[in-house]
Order: C-alpha cells, then sequence, then structure tokens
C-alpha cells in the first residue's frame, strides 16, 4: 500500500510507523529489480541534492551518489572542509541557504541534534546519513537483506555482538520493535544502550509482538538466533586511546564459528562495515602490532563464510536509500 511521504525528512525511524517503514522495504524491492533487470527509473530528473558529510564513508556516500544519479538528479558532495557550518556560519544558516539551492540534504555526522536542526530550517527534506545516536538508513538495508534471505522479517531474532550503546545497535532496537523481530543486545552489562530507549521500545515491541532483550551471556543471547549482528569496537570520530580498554571488553562477544554454531542452523552474519577481520587495513595492522589480535569484533573465518551476507548489505544501502530520496521528493 502506497504512503505519502513527500516532503517529511528522514531523521530516525521512531519518527515512522511500522506500515510507513514496510512501504520503504517493499518499494526498495521494486526499485532494486528495476535496477537489476537495467531498466532507467529517473523519476525525479531536474531535482538536485547536496550531501553535507562531516565523518566521511564509502558506502554512504557511493550509495547516495549513485542512487541520486540513478533517479535522474544532480548530486553536490561537500566534505568536512567544504562547507562552514558549525565554523563561520550557524546550523541554521546553513540550512536555509542549502534549502534555497537544493531540493534535499543529506546529513552525515556528530550529534542528532545537527540533523534534527537542519531539517527544522531548511525547508525541504533532510535525510540522516548517520549520527552519533542513530543510523536508520542503514536499518533499511539490513531488514531488505535479511527478507531476501529468509523471505520475510517477522518473528526472526537478530543479536547485536558488542558495544550496545552506539547508533547502530540503537537504530536496530527501534527497527526490529517496529517491524516484529526479536532483538537481543549481547554484551558487557555497562555497553547497554540507553535506559529511555529501551523504555520506549520495549512499549513498540509489545505492540508488534516481539521482544527485546539485554543480555551479557553469549550462549544464552545467541542461542537460536537468526541474525547475528555486529560492528568495530571503537566507532569512527572517537579517540584511538580507547582501543586498549573496547579490546578487554569486547573480546568476549567475538563473533566466531562458535557464536554462529549456537545460532540457528540457516543463521546469518551481518555487519554495516567496515571491519577489522584481517590484517589488510592500516588500523588492523596497527592493532596487531599493537595488542597481538589478527581479527577483531569478527573472525575471518564467520567474515568470508557462506552465512555472511555483508556484501549483499552494503549493496541494499544503495537501494533503500534511492527509495528514502524518492519517497520524501516525488
Amino acid at each position: 500500500m502506497s504512503k505519502n511521504l513527500c516532503g517529511r525528512s528522514f531523521l530516525k525511524l521512531l519518527d515512522f510507523t511500522t506500515e510507513e517503514i514496510e512501504y520503504l522495504l517493499d518499494l526498495s524491492k521494486e526499485f532494486k529489480r528495476l535496477k537489476m533487470a537495467g531498466v532507467p527509473h529517473r523519476y525525479l530528473e531536474g531535482k538536485n541534492i547536496v550531501l553535507l558529510f562531516e565523518k566521511t564513508s564509502t558506502r554512504t556516500r557511493c550509495a547516495f551518489e549513485v542512487a541520486g544519479y540513478d533517479l535522474g538528479m544532480g548530486v553536490t558532495y561537500l566534505d568536512p572542509n567544504s562547507s562552514q557550518m558549525g565554523h563561520k556560519e550557524s546550523i541554521p544558516d546553513t540550512a536555509r541557504v542549502l534549502g534555497r539551492m537544493y531540493d534535499g540534504i543529506e546529513y552525515r555526522g556528530f550529534d542528532q541534534k545537527i540533523v534534527e536542526e537542519l531539517a527544522e530550517f531548511a525547508g525541504v527534506p533532510v535525510w540522516n546519513g548517520l549520527t552519533t545516536e542513530f543510523h536508520p538508513t542503514q536499518m533499511l538495508a539490513d531488514v531488505l537483506t535479511i527478507d531476501e534471505y529468509f523471505g520475510g522479517h517477522k518473528g526472526k531474532t537478530l543479536v547485536f555482538m558488542g558495544d550496545a550503546r552506539n547508533n547502530v545497535a540503537n537504530s536496530l532496537m527501534v527497527v526490529c520493535a517496529k517491524l516484529g523481530i526479536n532483538f537481543v543486545a549481547c554484551g558487557p552489562k555497562e555497553n547497554m544502550p540507553d535506559k529511555e530507549l529501551v523504555k520506549t521500545c520495549k512499549e513498540i515491541a509489545e505492540e508488534n509482538k516481539c521482544t527485546i532483550t539485554l543480555t551479557d551471556d553469549v550462549k544464552k543471547g545467541t542461542k537460536d538466533a537468526d541474525v547475528i549482528y555486529t560492528d568495530i569496537w571503537v566507532s569512527m570520530g572517537e579517540d584511538e586511546s580507547l582501543w586498549e580498554k573496547r579490546i578487554k571488553e569486547m573480546k568476549p562477544y567475538q563473533v566466531t564459528k562458535e557464536v554462529m554454531k549456537n545460532a540457528s542452523d540457516d543463521a546469518i552474519f551481518l555487519h554495516c562495515l567496515p571491519s577489522f577481520h584481517d590484517l589488510k587495513t592500516t588500523v588492523g595492522r596497527k592493532i596487531h602490532e599493537k595488542y597481538g589480535l589478527k581479527e577483531m569484533e569478527v573472525t575471518d573465518g564467520v567474515f568470508e563464510s557462506r552465512q555472511s551476507k555483508v556484501f549483499e548489505e552494503a549493496e541494499n544501502r544503495m537501494h533503500t536509500i534511492k527509495v528514502v530520496m524518492y519517497a520524501t521528493l516525488k
């Protein structure tokens, strides 16, 4: 069923109903079909968007750019050194300038208050490409990937392993509660999501007949799970001095073959990327030299296994982001 989302910003999934999120997922499947079939879908020709990045990214930038071009739009990318926002120009002033030149604004950076303020003053749809608190476009790609593998998502169980205080875990908890997916945060007790957000999600989950569980027990937490999900232990923008502390805290929650065996027989592994699963990155080699770890949040054996759907998930960023822009600009 079609939903009218025209003119709305996409800041966090708490702002959207279950039906609206399901609509975006259904439309993503159709847009992916068009892309795979080579069918042009330049439905937003003549429109222009700007990508405002205070934190760099491979997948988010590429997904927004390709999706924008596929829809026929002009795309401007502003890296952290190409905008005066917050330096010589206030966020409201930046929003009002960009809103008069562009039909939509993507923001990827820091505090959620920044993207909320952009949306308040821009006068055009604003899309959250990532903030410290939430990562909503990633969630649509994650659920689309689950749908493609299992044929649906309702009633499935997703386990997030590691630091469950971050934007990915927050957003996973929200989308699971909204869509009837059982959510488990499996990590140290002191690294659990914000209590108020947990309370809100539990209320939403009850309406949608699913559960929210917080545990520090890996065996119990991952038992018979359908999806095992993790993220890097130190996020972009966090101080490198945190590595030693995080390694000690998170090593027991590394996704290993044993963890995957404890999950359901057809369980899949997801990761928002980038991942430190080998020594082929500068950061990976640096951590190995300092702490002796060859793998971090996930072992290479799991990352490269048939259960891993991380590259399908990465591709789905493009299809779902395309739909978010189309639905809010059409």
